[in-house]
């Protein structure tokens, strides 16, 4: 994945990424030159200064999400000299609605570069110019540039002006980044024309455009280092095996991936936004992209070893420019404050999809149906929506519509919109698509539409004392005998099982082959003679969880699902539906970022930093999650796979809810004594979220095992050796 999605985008970082690798050679990377660069021309032919830009000023034509793609293809291959600091120049010089300068930008004649601070101020003149003094430190790439973009104080406000770096005095500093240098800019009564004052543009809008571009080149480091550091962990060898097969290494590279896309989809969720959702979605970006980058050099170093270390190897390179962008930035604990302060606001960001031509009509149809639905009421409406597949639309007729994604989004609207609810199917929805998919005629025609209309309640008889997230090594027996099956053994923590009237169950069938084989999927009624439920107790003092005893209980030949001695292939079926259906929401918990921002709102007092700071965290966390679901869908849309945003969005999703509840705990402070009872106020309520939000990091697939599965699946990592192996 990358920061742009469409098959465009893709094409232009193909694009960009071998014009870098073809013009400019490694050893350009430790140059340090303050001059401008050889392969300067190249650039502004390839048309990628000006990208952004109008094409009546002399650019494609395209807009910010364009330029944040060669950004970031460009910071992979840690391209030097002022490409950076000149797109974002002319991008603020183009805010400002000036057009005198965008074209010598565009097509290289100039180059520029921005103070993001400074000391200078400044006086109108009578004849209109502005009179500046002082100094603009650090700028990035300040001795390379023909053109200044700096901020100056005035009687008026703050003002920007683009001037011309001959009118200032622009001293070398020695800079952290060996690959771009840094200056100070000295002006002495230098008189700025009016044509070179930028009309309209602020602060914040010079801020949220740094956020963004610096935030996309950010992003090219992480990835840089992700890339690389995987690379290495699969070929380089300790202890008779590759370290990529260590899981301390494997999960440090998946939390790398998983830092990297959540900052990729902040900043393109960024490059989409306008008014104050841009100000919220810029701040976000500024959190989470230059400290991804940072963490993401700092743990490539490590995997690396002691080669890291050294100056020969590339790595300390990127960790300086990472470090260079979020020190020019500006603390993340100031973009935070700012994160938090907008969200109290109510400022947020909708994340609406751009839906193709055509969707309209298609709308129409699935908004007329509904209409037809929404008239009828309770357990009636419930059924309507299961026989015309609007429960799970995905699935083939007559169960679902066989909806494409586009039919499946629109639909989601339309329900919402309509104020229709599905019924609450919990452990059915992930029954559904396996009996679907591998059961009979018969077994669907009995089961399935009860189960979509939420009328039959099921369990999960899956998970057992010794196999939890190791499902495969299960021990329930499944013997032959005349007409079907006896099953003997135990599970545990099969939720809903004191209410449900059936349940899915794995047992093993023959002790031959591998462990995933010789195991058999069977459809279990719950009030047989033989199955015994008990109670689980949780730490919440309730009782959701159980475990269930089979002693002798009899399944009959026709609730056997798929083949006998398949059941591993079913299961699987079964699973990938439940790690997806707890990927989203808050798990029923409540622990949501809304709910977090309500508690502030009922606190009767200011947040201090370092709170503030931790209820950013969440807040940008939330928000990450939300786009990269939107970038799942939209992936889905376009018919491509959804890549790596699917899979960190699942493990970010479980934990996100730990997050919430546990920031809310720590603002109560004292109050959060109180024993954990949604009926207490506040602080039962959120104690009662922070015991149970413990468990949605261990079911559906631990923590550790979603980050196995990034690590082998998305980065290529070697598999966990098999064990006597």
């Amino acid at each position: 994945m990358a920061i742009g999605l469409s098959e465009e985008h893709e094409a232009l970082r193909d694009s960009v990424s071998g014009w870098a690798d073809r013009n400019i050679p490694s050893e350009l990377l430790r140059s340090g030159s303050e001059e401008r660069p050889a392969f300067w021309p190249g650039l502004a032919e390839q048309g990628l200064l000006g990208l952004h830009l109008p094409e009546e000023s002399g650019g494609s034509g395209y807009g910010l999400l364009e330029a944040a793609v060669a950004v970031e293809a460009l910071a992979e291959k840690l391209v030097p000299g002022p490409y950076v600091p000149t797109v974002l120049a002319s991008a603020i010089i183009h805010a400002s609605k000036r057009h005198e300068l965008l074209e010598s930008l565009a097509d290289g004649t100039l180059a520029g570069a921005v103070a993001l601070s400074g000391s200078l101020t400044g006086t109108r003149a009578d004849d209109g110019t502005l009179v500046v003094s002082g100094t603009a430190e650090p700028v990035l790439a300040g001795s390379l540039a023909d053109v200044l973009v700096l901020p100056v104080t005035t009687p008026e406000g703050e003002e920007w002006i683009a001037v011309d770096a001959s009118a200032a005095t622009v001293t070398p500093v020695k800079s952290l980044d060996l690959t771009r240098p840094v200056a100070k800019v000295e002006l002495s009564e230098a008189r700025v024309p009016a044509d070179r004052v930028l009309d309209g543009v602020e602060s914040p809008d010079v801020l949220n455009l740094a956020a963004i571009l610096l935030g996309a080149e950010a992003a090219g480091l992480a990835s840089w280092c992700v890339t690389s550091a995987a690379a290495y962990a699969k070929v380089r060898e300790q202890f008779g095996r590759p370290i990529g097969q260590f899981q301390g290494i494997k999960h440090k590279i998946s939390r790398m991936l998983v830092a990297l896309e959540q900052a990729r989809a902040t900043v393109w969720d960024a490059t989409r936004a306008e008014g104050r959702e841009l100000e919220y979605a810029a701040a976000v970006a500024g959190v989470m992209a230059p400290d991804a980058a940072v963490q993401c050099a700092k743990d490539a170093i490590q995997t690396f070893g002691g080669i890291g270390y050294t100056f020969e190897h590339d790595v300390h390179l990127y960790y300086r420019r990472a470090l260079t962008l979020r020190a020019l930035l500006g603390p993340s604990a100031e973009w935070a404050a700012s994160v938090t302060a907008l969200a109290l606001q109510g400022v947020g960001r909708e994340m609406e999809i751009d839906l193709p031509e055509g969707a309209e009509e298609l709308r129409e149809q699935i908004r007329t149906e509904i209409a037809e639905i929404a008239l009828l009421e309770g357990q009636e409406q419930k059924r309507a929506l299961a026989e015309r597949g609007f429960v799970m639309p995905h699935l083939a007729k007559p169960w679902g519509r066989a909806a494409k994604p586009l039919e499946q989004v629109l639909i989601a609207q339309e329900l919402k919109a309509a104020k229709v609810r599905l019924p609450a199917m919990i452990i059915g929805a992930w029954v559904v698509p396996s009996i679907a998919v591998y059961g009979t005629r018969e077994q669907q025609e009995r089961f399935l539409p009860k189960t979509l209309s939420g009328e039959m309640i099921w369990c999960q008889l899956f998970s057992e004392p010794g196999a939890g997230s190791d499902l495969a090594s299960l021990q329930m027996k499944a013997e032959r005998v005349e007409g079907g099956w006896r099953l003997n053994g135990q599970k545990i923590w099969t939720s809903v099982a004191h209410v449900a009237e059936w349940g899915i169950c794995i047992a093993r069938n023959s002790s031959e082959g591998t462990k995933h084989e010789g195991i058999t999927y069977f459809l279990v009624d719950m009030k047989a003679p033989g199955v015994t439920v008990r109670p689980l107790t949780e730490m919440t003092g309730e009782n959701l969880f159980n475990e269930v005893f089979l002693d002798d209980v009899f399944v009959p030949d026709d609730l056997v699902v798929g083949e006998v001695g398949e059941g591993w292939k079913v299961a699987r079926n079964t699973l990938s539906n439940e790690r997806v259906s707890l990927s989203s929401g808050s798990g029923g918990t409540g622990a949501s970022v809304p709910d977090l921002l309500g508690l502030i709102g009922r606190l009767g007092r200011e947040l201090t930093p370092a709170e503030e700071q931790e209820v950013a965290g969440v807040v940008c966390e939330g928000h990450s999650i939300n786009a990269l679901s939107l970038r799942v869908t939209l992936k889905q849309l376009a018919g491509t796979e959804p890549g790596a945003d699917a899979s960190v969005r699942k493990l970010l999703s479980t934990s996100h809810a730990q997050h919430v509840s546990e920031t809310a705990v720590g603002l109560l402070g004292a109050q959060a004594v109180v024993a954990a009872d949604m009926k207490l106020g506040d602080a039962g309520y959120w104690n009662r979220a922070v015991l149970a939000t413990r468990a949605m990091t261990i079911y559906g697939g631990t923590t550790e095992v979603q980050l196995n599965i990034i690590g082998e699946r998305m980065l290529g990592l070697p598999r966990d050796p098999e064990p006597g192996k």
